[in-house]
């Protein structure tokens, strides 16, 4: 059993917002990857996929969802599950943004779908053909 306090979490921030890791393998000794997304207002993310499902619940403001080439809009009290391996790009509502708590298994990998890297791409984002463990995942 582990307790994971709020100080301890961990934050990384990127362009479009932060994700703080409240468990996962190397905080908590957990099993699976949580974090928490506080997504800026007007946030348009990049299009990626990860190598694993992620389930995604949002606890705050909404965002446009678009997954596989369809578009969902959610909020506050709706859950994802995004499969596996398929396209994926979210956008904040531009005056709420969102807050989102993400599930994922541990070692998850996130990568361009198609091999082709956002031009506009944080540091922390995959280049080209790469496929990366996201900071909040580890």
């Amino acid at each position: 059993m582990s307790v994971v306090l709020s100080a301890d979490s961990r934050r990384t921030e990127t362009p479009n917002g932060v994700m703080t890791t409240l468990a996962s393998p190397t905080q908590g000794q957990a099993g699976r990857a949580v974090w928490r997304v506080d997504a800026r207002p007007g946030m348009e993310g990049p299009v990626h996929a990860f190598d694993a499902e992620v389930v995604w619940t949002w606890i705050g403001g909404a965002a446009v969802v678009e997954l596989g080439g369809e578009r969902y809009e959610v909020a506050a009290g709706d859950t994802m599950v995004l499969p596996a391996d398929v396209s994926r790009r979210m956008f904040a509502d531009p005056v709420r943004g969102f807050v989102s708590i993400v599930v994922a298994p541990p070692g998850t990998q996130v990568y361009n779908p198609g091999g082709v890297s956002e031009p506009d791409a944080c540091d922390l984002a995959p280049k080209g053909t790469e496929r990366v463990v996201p900071p909040w995942v580890r």
